[in-house]
């Protein structure tokens, strides 16, 4: 197979894309298409595919990062309490690919987005920090934990499942206190306006005190909450990506005084925004099927 390539999907709500990557993790060949997770069955597969079949090649490895509920080994889905996906619920998703990219259905394997968006930011790094974390910022509030580039999905050290949105601030989901709808809705309620997250973010960096007041809070709230995680997990490295990461900005220094407020010595922590953007999720989707298929 030339170049040793293996074939990538990221798949998101309202997206997917297709790529093909050689050994060096370099694109050799990129597809994007529209995806309507509401879609019935048979539209939704057919929007699925449709990048990921323009590249397929025989007996190509593929390695497909999507959003849970879901049973990664298996390759099925409950797709419970996120209204996406719903017409794919319980279908083995394993036979519908393999058929469509005309390989088999052993050379198909899932990984989680956050996960796979986390690899990617980590082999972006030269220094590769052995214990390093990736949150990414949007809609919801991604996560992964990483010892060496390898998800640490159990244990103490991590959240349930390593996953940030378990966690309760108040009693509530942290997504109430920090996602995109989460800042709209502060916002309105200070200002009585309500406009897009990415307005505010500009409002807050051209010195409006309200705009920035909301930002601060939000960070602040998921320092503190990430805190007790990151330190039992020794993470050398935190790294926010996701929509709201281009707002580094207005993020860094709440975030780090929400860490350090109760672990002090989190205020040296290493932290970046990411720097992949869109192909972090391909890039880490590829190096964790190699190294898996590796292991």
């Amino acid at each position: 197979m030339p170049h040793r390539l293996i074939g990538v999907m990221d798949v998101g709500g309202s997206h997917v894309t297709a790529a093909l990557l050689d050994a060096s993790a370099t694109m050799r060949e990129r597809r994007d298409g529209p995806l309507d997770s509401s879609a019935p069955r048979e539209l939704l597969l057919e929007q699925l595919l449709a990048p990921a079949r323009e590249l397929a090649r025989p007996g190509l490895s593929w390695a497909v990062a999507l959003p849970g509920p879901f049973d990664y080994p298996a390759g099925v889905g409950t797709f419970a309490g996120v209204a996406k996906f719903g017409s794919i619920a319980g279908l083995d998703l394993r036979g519908p690919l393999s058929a469509a990219l005309d390989t088999r259905p052993s050379e198909v394997r899932f990984v989680n987005d956050a996960i796979a968006y986390g690899i990617g930011e980590w082999t972006a790094d030269a220094e590769r920090a052995a214990r390093f974390v990736c949150i990414t910022l949007g809609t919801g509030v991604g996560s992964s934990f990483l010892d060496r580039g390898m998800p640490v999905e159990s244990g103490a050290e991590v959240p349930p499942h390593g996953w940030v949105f378990l966690i309760e601030v108040d009693g509530l989901p942290l997504e109430r206190s920090v996602s995109t709808a989460a800042i709209i809705a502060a916002y309105r309620e200070a200002s009585g306006e309500t406009r897009p997250v990415h307005d505010i973010a500009a409002a807050a960096l051209g010195g409006d005190p309200v705009a920035a007041v909301v930002f601060e809070r939000a960070m602040q709230t998921l320092g503190a909450a990430l805190a007790p995680y990151v330190s039992r997990f020794a993470a050398d490295e935190l790294v926010i990506g996701g929509g709201m990461a281009r707002s580094w900005a207005l993020i860094e220094e709440p975030l780090r005084a929400g860490l350090s407020r109760e672990h002090p010595h989190l205020a040296a922590l290493r932290m970046r925004p990411a720097l992949l953007g869109d192909e972090a999720p391909l890039i880490g989707a590829a190096d964790w099927a190699r190294r898996t298929a590796e292991a």
